[in-house]
């Protein structure tokens, strides 16, 4: 896992931040200076954070859980689906849907009507209908697929939730704290950081920032599954050596004779004598 060095995040303008009027006070501790009206972040601190958010990634990876990438701004959605997809994690790049979090039986509700379309469609029951009603389906669920196929394989709970600009996306920020999700962001310097577990500070417009910070995170991700496939292959080969190993004979008893018995029996302990005090009181 390799974090950017200084030099590419300051390449991909990772350091600019808001206006000075428009920014946060929440987030002075990451802001380096001002210049010409506008907030510069501090990389170091950047780059410090950006190691401390994949390493966690990566833990989370590793053990099979889900990530959530959400991000509905146009410069970041292709990004964000192209990352997703890399390592096979769930993404929201169109509106999100309120409730996605805290009422999601409704939303796999949602999942499973898509899901029930496509099997119509190959079983045949949806030739049997008329034009009017295929044309109404076929729109359902190509809404259906446009807001939730990129989380038809998310059957609970994300993990994580990865957020690009937490001020456009503050209704998933707020579902995911209500619930105890841990939340991953790339912050600016207008934002709050407060309700965020893990804290990125950086750019948040910049397409080439959000791709150089989504790399770095997707690598670690990466580099997690790979150890859970390794580690899985070694728990398999292992159970099949215990399984091919052939069991241990059955110990035998041996029969054991009387006179035997009595040989390995403990002597009696002779009968203690009597002392001759006792004898001469009696």
């Amino acid at each position: 896992m390799s974090t950017p060095t200084f030099d590419q995040l300051l390449e991909a303008g990772c350091h600019f931040g808001h206006l000075k009027r428009k920014w946060n006070p929440a987030m002075a501790p990451y802001i380096f200076m001002e210049r010409n009206g506008i907030h510069i972040i501090d990389l170091y601190k950047t780059a410090a954070k950006l190691d401390e958010a994949a390493a966690a990634l990566k833990s989370i990876a590793k053990s099979g859980k889900k990530v959530l990438f959400v991000a509905t701004k146009k410069q970041a959605k292709q990004v964000i689906a192209d990352k997703a997809q890399s390592v096979g994690m769930p993404y929201v790049i169109e509106r999100w849907p309120g409730g996605m979090l805290t009422n999601f039986p409704t939303i796999r509700k949602a999942v499973k009507k898509m899901a029930s379309i496509d099997k119509m469609s190959k079983d045949g029951t949806f030739d049997n209908l008329s034009k009017r009603e295929k044309l109404q389906i076929s729109r359902q669920r190509a809404k259906l697929e446009k807001t939730l196929g990129s989380i038809a394989d998310l059957n609970r709970l994300p993990s994580a939730l990865f957020v690009v600009d937490v001020m456009k996306e503050h209704i998933a920020v707020a579902e995911a704290n209500r619930l105890g999700i841990p939340v991953f962001a790339i912050v600016d310097t207008n934002s709050n950081p407060d309700n965020i577990d893990f804290v990125i500070p950086a750019n948040d417009d910049a397409s080439k920032s959000i791709d150089l910070i989504l790399s770095t995170v997707c690598a670690a991700m990466t580099e997690g599954l790979e150890e859970r496939k390794v580690e899985k292959a070694d728990n398999d080969a292992a159970a099949a050596e215990a399984e091919a190993a052939p069991a241990p004979a059955p110990r035998q008893r041996r029969r054991v004779s009387r006179k035997e018995a009595a040989a390995e029996a403990p002597a009696e302990a002779p009968a203690a004598e009597v002392a001759p005090e006792a004898e001469a009181a009696e």
